[in-house]
């Protein structure tokens, strides 16, 4: 039986990826938007055959690494993700009988890790930023750029700098959305990550009409949006095209999830927060005019974010049984998560700058890096000490008698330094900070360091 779309009747899974003749929806926003003129339309990317807008990227991805004969029988696929490319990759990998390790950050939901695990790659979780980030020391990129030189038979496809990322959209995105508003679109949103949706999909849409706004949706410092990266982390994306884009907004947290809920609620679009975020931006950048048809991407749906939404709305948790276990996080989880929030302060933490001045100085404060030795060994600050957060309890002897002594907690991504922060301040200790953004961060700003790796 050959492809057939009127029907939906198709060969194998893969005939069901999407075309110009083979669209995701484009479904109208009606109930929550502002706008009394302007009109927005959805793009729903949950459509694609294995649940998100990446599956475009991951299909175009193995298509040009075939076509350039780098990708065949016998070879295996190893590819940094944030989840959804990661997904994409697995699927079509089981079709075409390419195996997939994927490296990523244990910041990703439980729910996108258990079902990459679900459809057979090989998982490596690492503690590492929620979106990766390319040069981080034991980051996901990195591990992924490390298995690759080691193995020649395992090929990285590297969708955060390969041109067919953004060529996906050229080629299926945007003369989808083209085709789907007879060429009346007049702005384009996304939120941007890899950035091979906007980038792609805007430049298709600029041939065709220059005059077409193409926006940006850029999360806060700090969010906790999978599949997205801040203004800071965009300086380490290849694909990062600002001055092809018209304008972007910064969303909060706050507001990509409390739309996210409208969503699901009020207009029955089952989007995930991804989506809230995209549309957020829609409703800051696109003016209230006749004749405004916007079109927003909406990454992926809602079912993959289950964890993220009982953090953002612990309230929808179920209730605790007395003696029972939850899914939801306990009020004294939540005190400690709100207390390591907290340590975001100018008092209980510092930046890469900063401490560089400081340890420049005669009054130097006690670095301590808290990871396994072996990551230690391989690279580390200059002068700081090793004291693995699993034994500080039992080494704390070898920390300063002095209470007042300034001290540096470090980790890799500035995550556990926070934990371990909280600990020497319950023994005492007054002046202990936490290194914004890790070993990692320290890494990116160019500062030097020691180690076997160096």
């Amino acid at each position: 039986m050959a492809n057939d779309h009127s029907k939906r009747t198709y060969d194998s899974i893969l005939g069901l990826l999407s075309s110009e003749d083979n669209p995701t929806p484009l479904v109208r926003i009606n109930r929550i938007t502002p706008f009394k003129h302007a009109q927005v339309y959805a793009k729903l990317e949950w459509y694609n055959p294995f649940g998100a807008v990446k599956c475009r990227v991951a299909a175009n991805l193995v298509r040009d690494a075939e076509e350039r004969g780098i990708l065949g029988p016998g070879k295996n696929l190893v590819e940094a993700t944030s989840g959804n490319t990661g997904l994409g990759l697995a699927m079509i990998g089981n079709a075409k009988g390419y195996p997939l390790q994927t490296p990523l950050s244990m910041a990703i939901p439980l729910e996108k890790r258990t079902i990459l695990r679900f459809f057979g790659a090989n998982v490596v979780e690492l503690d590492d930023t929620l979106c990766p980030a390319p040069g981080a020391p034991e980051g996901a990129i990195a591990r992924a750029h490390d298995t690759a030189k080691a193995n020649p038979n395992t090929i990285l496809l590297d969708q955060y700098a390969n041109e067919a990322n953004p060529d996906a959209h050229v080629r299926t995105t945007g003369p989808e959305v083209w085709r789907q508003t007879d060429g009346k679109v007049t702005h384009f949103i996304a939120g941007v990550g890899t950035c091979g949706t906007i980038t792609g999909t805007g430049r298709f849409l600029k041939r065709r009409n220059p005059g077409v706004k193409v926006l940006a949706a850029i999360p806060e410092e700090g969010h906790d949006i999978p599949g997205v990266r801040s203004r800071r982390q965009l300086k380490q994306t290849k694909l990062y095209r600002p001055a092809e884009y018209d304008g972007d907004t910064e969303i909060t947290n706050k507001e990509a999830f409390d739309l996210c809920l409208r969503l699901n609620r009020e207009e029955s679009i089952i989007a995930g927060p991804s989506s809230g975020m995209a549309l957020a931006a829609a409703f800051k950048l696109v003016p209230d005019e006749p004749g405004v048809v916007a079109v927003v991407i909406f990454p992926d749906n809602i079912f993959k974010y289950a964890s993220s939404i009982v953090r953002h709305f612990p309230q929808l948790a179920p209730a605790e049984k007395p003696g029972a276990a939850s899914g939801a996080p306990s009020a004294h989880e939540q005190l400690f998560d709100a207390m390591v929030e907290n340590l975001k302060n100018p008092h209980d933490s510092v930046a890469v700058g900063p401490l560089v001045e400081e340890l420049a100085g005669a009054a130097k404060p006690l670095v301590v890096d808290v990871r396994p030795l072996d990551q230690y060994t391989d690279l580390h600050v200059p002068g700081s000490v090793n004291l693995p957060q699993s034994e500080l309890g039992q080494r704390a002897a070898e920390l300063p008698s002095d209470r007042n002594a300034p001290i540096v907690m470090v980790c890799g991504i500035g995550k556990f330094s926070k934990h371990t922060t909280l600990f020497l301040k319950s023994m005492g200790y007054k002046n202990v900070r936490s290194l914004k953004g890790g070993i990692n961060e320290w890494v990116r700003k160019g500062q030097k360091t020691e180690g076997s790796k160096v």
